[in-house]
């Protein structure tokens, strides 16, 4: 019986970053990804690489986000000479639009919020003159914004593949349609069972996104999440006129503009909805008239994983300590930290010290 280093349960964008991390610390890794049936968020991902609106009022938030924001020119560099491919990562900064005057103020006090614990975090506060120069091409309803050069974008389908492709390039293995139905602990190791094997590790890292408090529950964690559904239309293919991201619209490599933002409690219906996307359209071409004469081409509904507070989960099993789960809805913004520095901290036997309080010890007496 072969035993694995680790065995990371879970193929999407936070899986796929923590068997590489483990993988390139040397520990023998598998990862059992059930596949494309399973709900993937990574493939309805807007794409940022986002430090502005994360960890407003949660400190420890904001400083992760903001530690793997700083690393995520290192993870793309890596990615690009390991597989050779560009998965589009740039950071020209983002911003976020305010259409009237109380959106303008609402979000200069979140900002102040941000920066009061989160000092290294930069922006500037942007009226309708200033960000109009930053985005020619704003409608008359645009009050101003705020920009900051701490944001960025990257094409999520890419990161995916480039994530998977450098776990098998270091030597890790990938086991697709691997649905686990049962995990034991034995003899200080984890067997984990599918339809159609037994798998043996040292470690066990559930990251099965919202698949995951059904497992977690295995080894004693509780996990919640549930899904909330997002909504996204895409555009034709139009010249370039978005510099930068923003947190509502997006323009790809490719020229297609992809528009978004919504928050739906819809259960595990990834469908779309008129009334939504009238609301998501409507708001863009108030953003930027131009908008009004491109066809949207796609539209797609995606769920995200979401804890009830909304921020990550980062556990470990008391009862069986070499267990731990991780999820969160900010795969992408988070994946340079999952590589670079929490899977250290996994593959030295636990998690860093700067995580506890997104520990799942916060919703025991909720």
């Amino acid at each position: 019986m072969s035993i694995h280093d680790a065995i990371v349960v879970g193929g999407g964008l936070v899986g796929a970053a923590l068997a590489y991390g483990l993988q390139r610390r040397g520990l023998s890794t598998l990862m059992l990804d059930e596949g494309d049936i399973a709900y993937r968020a990574a493939r309805g991902n807007f794409g940022l690489i986002w430090v502005q609106s994360k960890g407003i009022d949660f400190p420890p938030y904001a400083q992760w986000t903001w530690k793997s924001a700083q690393s995520w020119s290192d993870l793309s560099a890596e990615i690009k000479e390991i597989t050779g491919g560009d998965i589009g990562y740039r950071r020209p900064g983002g911003a976020d639009i305010c259409i009237d005057a109380g959106e303008f103020e609402a979000k200069r006090k979140e900002m102040r919020r941000l920066q009061s614990h989160a000092p290294h975090f930069e922006y500037e506060m942007l009226d309708r003159k200033e960000m109009a120069k930053l985005l020619p091409g704003l409608g008359p309803d645009v009050a101003g914004g705020c920009y900051s050069p701490a944001d960025g974008h990257v094409n999520p389908l890419l990161l995916l593949r480039g994530l998977h492709q450098c776990l098998r390039a270091k030597g890790g293995r990938i086991e697709t349609g691997a649905r686990v139905t049962a995990i034991e602990c034995r003899d200080s190791a984890f067997a984990v069972d599918t339809a159609g094997a037994r798998f043996h590790g040292a470690r066990l890292v559930i990251a099965a996104g919202l698949g995951t408090a059904e497992l977690a529950a295995m080894v004693g964690l509780n996990v919640p999440v549930r899904p909330v559904r997002g909504q996204i239309l895409v555009t034709e293919r139009l010249r370039p006129f978005l510099p930068l991201p923003l947190s509502r619209v997006r323009q790809t490599a490719e020229g297609s503009v992809q528009l978004g933002d919504s928050r739906e409690d819809a259960g595990y219906d990834e469908g779309t909805t008129a009334p939504v996307m009238n609301q998501i359209a409507a708001r863009a071409v108030r953003l930027f008239p131009l908008l009004s004469r491109a066809r949207v081409v796609r539209a797609w509904g995606s769920l995200r994983v979401m804890a009830p507070d909304g921020y990550p989960i980062y556990a470990q099993s008391e009862q069986y300590p070499g267990a731990l789960a991780a999820v969160c809805h900010s795969g992408v913004t988070l994946a340079a930290a999952h590589v670079l520095h929490l899977a250290k901290s996994v593959a030295e036997g636990g998690l860093p010290e700067a995580l506890a309080p997104m520990s799942a010890a916060r919703f025991a007496h909720a």
